[in-house]
This record gives structure tokens, sequence and C-alpha cells, in this order.
């Protein structure tokens, strides 16, 4: 799915991982090739055990490979062994992680559990807190920013996370079953946003799911069946939402 005139902002080349060795051994990604390009959402969806999550720990530099290539935002990451010695420090720089369930802080409010990434990269607090503030109210939730954990929707809680994840800038964001405990409604307007993230801000966004109502929200879809990349298919997006501008 190569786009002319683009560079990659993930690129993925003859990717394995095993677990074990001998006759104990698990292939879970099998020689995967795959490139997500600016303003793309991609879907990675198969079975459970096929390699899904796997492979989104290997791009998210959580999970060492065991041998292939990773590009991230046209910077060799991964050749055979880590090129970077702060793996901790590139994830932080260039990748937004969103999970299948919120995850925030329970003891921290809507704006700090934002903030939060931001105290972590170094910002004042200061420009933490009003960085926070605006990708609320971006997200449509600034008017729960004091609210805790608890108080939230599921829909609510799920929009702090997805700012936290926007919080530092990345060019990357990989998501987990995002829409796994939302209704259907809810869960594409979770997607909608995520459309809108990557185009405002020329980001790639992987998305493990095994949900089939959102498939008109991807730009491409790869099909994965024990650890191989079975298949790829054109996504079939639905029209854009409404315009907006991501907090510079």
């Amino acid at each position: 799915m190569a786009e002319t005139g683009k560079q990659a902002v993930v690129r993925v080349e003859h990717l394995s991982k095993h677990f074990g060795e001998g006759s104990s051994r698990v292939d879970a990604l099998r020689d995967i090739n795959l490139d997500v390009y600016p303003g793309q959402v991609v879907g990675l969806m198969g079975p459970s055990g096929s390699g899904k999550t796997t492979l989104l720990h290997c791009i998210a530099c959580i999970l060492q490979p065991s041998s292939g290539r990773i590009t991230l935002d046209g910077e060799a990451v991964y050749d055979e062994r880590w090129l970077k010695a702060d793996l901790r420090r590139l994830r932080l720089d260039k990748i937004g992680f969103i999970f299948q369930y919120p995850n925030l802080l329970p003891f921290l409010n809507g704006s700090d559990n934002v903030a939060l990434v931001l105290d972590l990269a170094g910002f004042s607090a200061a420009a933490a807190r009003t960085r926070a503030v605006e990708l609320l109210d971006y997200l449509e939730v600034g008017h729960r920013k004091h609210a805790m954990p608890k108080q939230l929707s599921g829909g609510e809680a799920q929009r702090v996370a997805i700012a936290r994840a926007l919080a530092n800038k990345p060019r990357i964001i990989l998501a987990d079953e995002p829409t796994a405990p939302l209704d259907s409604a809810r869960a594409r307007i979770v997607m909608d946003l995520l459309r809108r993230i990557a185009v405002e801000q020329s980001a790639a966004i992987i998305v493990v799911t095994h949900d089939e109502m959102i498939l008109d929200r991807f730009d491409h879809i790869y099909r994965l069946r024990d650890g191989r990349l079975e298949d790829s298919e054109p996504g079939r997006p639905a029209p854009s939402a409404k315009p907006a501008v991501v907090p510079a």
C-alpha cells in the first residue's frame, strides 16, 4: 500500500518472533512486512493467538523481535538487534498507547492523568497542565477535567486515555482493542476521533481489533493467522469527521 512521495511512519520488514527453542518453540510472527503512512489508520485482525498483539508490542519496542527490521518515523530502531540504547525514551518521544481499558490512574483526575506523560517528558507543571486541558477540550471532555476516573463513563474515560496518548505529539499511535468495552455508537465515535487525529497530526495509527462493525473506519486492514500475514485489503473509509485542529 505504498503511497507515492510519502515516507512510511512505520515500516516493518521480514519481522519474525519466536518463543522457546527446539520442540517447545512457538513461532508467534513469521516474516511480517507492512508499511503505515502519515494520516493512515490501519487495522490488525485475526483470531486469538494469530500474533496481532505480539506484532503491536514489537512495533512498540516493548518486545524484542527474533529477526527483521523496524523503522519508526524514518529512524531504524531494530535491525537484528536494538539500535537505540534508551527504548523508554524512544517510546515516550515517538509512540502513544491506547489500550482496551483506559487504565487511568485512579488517584489522579482527568487532566492530571494526561499531564503525567508530559511531566515524565520534562515539561514544566504549568505547560503540562495547559496541554492536558487543551487536549481534553479538543476531545470534548474538557468539562470532566476535574473528575476522577471512577466518575467517568466508559466513553469519557476512553477519551481521556486518547488525550493521554496524544500528550507528547507522537507520530505513531498504537491501540489494542480500544473499542472492545464500548457499545457500537461509542466505538464509532472513538474510531472517528482516531481517523481525525491521524489526518491532522500526520500520524500513523495501528489498531488491533476483533470488531467487524468498525471496518469502515480503516484505510487498510491486515489479517494475521498463525503468525503470518494472511492477506491485506483496503478499508472502506467512512466520511471524514468534522474538521478540527489538534492543539499544537
